[in-house]
Formats: structure tokens, C-alpha cells, sequence
């Protein structure tokens, strides 16, 4: 199948350790896209504007990474409600109609988390679920979840007052997460009782929480013996993370960020190109690169 040469990019700052790039050219040789292309840009919020400006009929479509994800709003044309919702554009699709030219921001964030969960065997409705973190990621699990049936979740924060940015995307979501700290018994018992842990902070952020887990759940304590609930954590370099590593020791469902980063990936690759993206094909490409998904 032929088709006229397009391409595609990651944009974000720092964005070298990017496996977008790996994912979708895996996915436009299986297709049979000749021509079509899929780079990486290092670009700021700064930059944002002007690299936007210059993109041409040639642009099928952008995939966005930190710290673009709210940046990027202002520069689109239409935002898709799930993306206005919860206030995070990873995906900016190019469209045109003769001389003129349309952005369209997307969010497929949401679909890779419920893809990754269900895929790792998640049977729903979710009676509880804990989510760590305050950023993008965070509102997007928020949305996958009330999607997979929990619509009240536990939220661990360091600090609610800078958690203001998901506040208001809860409140349009119609979720209502209940607040938590993130450390103390509170967050223990909140994660050790929950059926789905979903980890959206930064490496090294979660490392803290690691020995007063264990702590407790060697005792009498919070926690107690019971069985750890399914966790994905984003983190997927380095992996496993110490939380993750935890859950291994326990034998608790693991979801390693690779599989989340697989299926919106695949989302992207469909809303680019039209066609169904080869899961399989772009899985073998992670493995490749040493990032497995399970």
C-alpha cells in the first residue's frame, strides 16, 4: 500500500529518552506507510508557538510530552471534550482542507491507562482505587478510572494547594476523589487496601512509601497481610521502580509504564494515520529496545 510520504514527532523538553519514535515507525512499516516518518523535537513552551507555526500540509500529527501537555492548549484550533475535561493534550492531529489548516488536540493518555489495565487482566466495575500525584497523568487517571467504574478514588498529594489544576479537572470530570497525604497511615492504609494502585509521579517520588508499606504489612499494622491490588506505575525508566519491585516481592499484579506508553501510542497511530495500529508489531519494538510490557 502506497501513500503519500507524511510525518509525525514527539515534542517535549528533555524528550531524548523518548520511546515514541521506536513505537510508531515500527507501526507505519507494518502498515505499509512508505514515506511517512516519525521524529523527535526537543522543544520548550517557549518554542511551543513558533515550531507550531511552521508545520506544513506534510504534518500528520504531533505527540506531546512534559512540558507541553497544558502549554499547547492556547495554539489549538479544537480540543476534544475528553481532552478539555481533563485538561491534558498529549496529541495534536494536522488536518487541512486546501490552503487552510487545523489543530486538533486530543488526549489518549485515558484510553492507554484502561487499555493497559484491562489488558493485564483488570476485571470491572473497580470498588476502590488510590491515584499518586497531582500533574496531566494524574487527571487522566482520574478519568480512567470513573471510565472503569470508580468514580471516587483516593488522591495522595504532597500538598493540595498545588494540586489546584486537578481540583478543577475533577470537578468537570463530575469525580469526586477523596483527599489523602502522601505519606502516614492515612496513604498505607489507603494503598495497601485499595484494588487498583495507579502511580503518577516521578521517579524516586513513590521510594519513601516503600519502607512504611512493608513496615506495616510485616505486622500487626495497617495493611496487615492482605493481598496488594493491581498497580501501574508510569515510571518505566529506570524500572522496576522500588514500589514496583515491592509489589514483585509480594507477588501483587504488576503494570509496567511501557504498557500505558504502548496503548496511547497506538491511539495516536490510529487518529494519525486511520489505521487500526498493530499492538503486537509496536510491542516487539519495546521489547527491542529493553522496555518489555509485563
Amino acid at each position: 500500500m502506497s501513500s503519500p510520504a507524511r510525518r509525525a514527532a514527539v515534542l517535549g523538553s528533555p524528550i531524548a529518552h523518548s520511546l515514541s519514535p521506536a513505537l510508531h515507525n515500527a507501526a507505519y512499516l507494518e502498515l505499509g506507510l512508505e514515506g511517512w516518518s516519525y521524529g523527535s523535537h526537543d522543544v520548550t513552551s517557549e518554542q511551543l508557538p513558533a515550531f507550531l507555526e511552521q508545520l506544513d500540509s506534510s504534518w500528520a500529527g504531533l505527540s506531546l510530552t512534559m512540558p507541553l501537555k497544558s502549554s499547547v492548549q492556547p495554539h489549538l484550533d479544537v480540543i476534544d471534550p475528553l481532552a478539555e475535561v481533563v485538561g491534558a493534550v498529549n496529541t495534536v492531529i494536522c488536518q487541512y482542507t486546501g490552503a487552510s489548516r487545523m489543530l486538533v488536540g486530543a488526549n489518549t493518555d485515558v484510553y492507554g491507562i484502561v487499555a493497559a489495565l484491562r489488558t493485564a487482566g483488570l476485571t470491572t466495575p473497580i470498588s476502590s482505587a488510590v491515584v499518586l500525584g497531582a500533574g496531566g497523568t494524574a487527571a487522566a487517571a482520574l478519568a480512567a478510572l470513573a471510565e472503569l467504574g470508580c468514580p471516587e478514588p483516593q488522591v495522595l498529594v504532597r500538598s493540595r494547594g498545588r494540586a489546584g489544576a486537578l481540583l478543577l479537572a475533577a470537578d468537570r470530570m463530575g469525580v469526586h476523589p477523596q483527599w489523602r497525604s502522601f505519606s502516614g497511615p492515612d496513604a498505607i492504609e489507603a494503598i495497601t487496601g485499595a484494588d487498583v494502585v495507579i502511580s503518577t509521579v516521578p521517579a524516586g517520588a513513590t521510594d519513601s512509601l516503600v519502607d512504611l508499606i512493608s513496615e506495616a504489612r510485616s505486622g500487626d499494622g495497617v495493611g496487615g497481610s492482605a493481598s496488594l491490588g493491581m498497580l501501574l506505575d508510569v515510571v518505566y525508566d529506570p524500572w522496576p521502580t522500588p514500589l514496583a519491585a515491592y509489589w514483585q516481592t509480594q507477588g501483587a499484579p504488576i503494570v509496567p509504564g511501557t504498557a500505558m506508553l504502548l496503548h496511547q501510542a497506538g491511539e495516536q497511530v490510529r487518529l494519525m494515520t486511520g489505521n487500526q495500529a498493530p499492538i503486537d508489531v509496536m510491542s516487539a519494538a519495546l521489547e527491542a529496545a529493553g522496555k518489555p510490557v509485563s
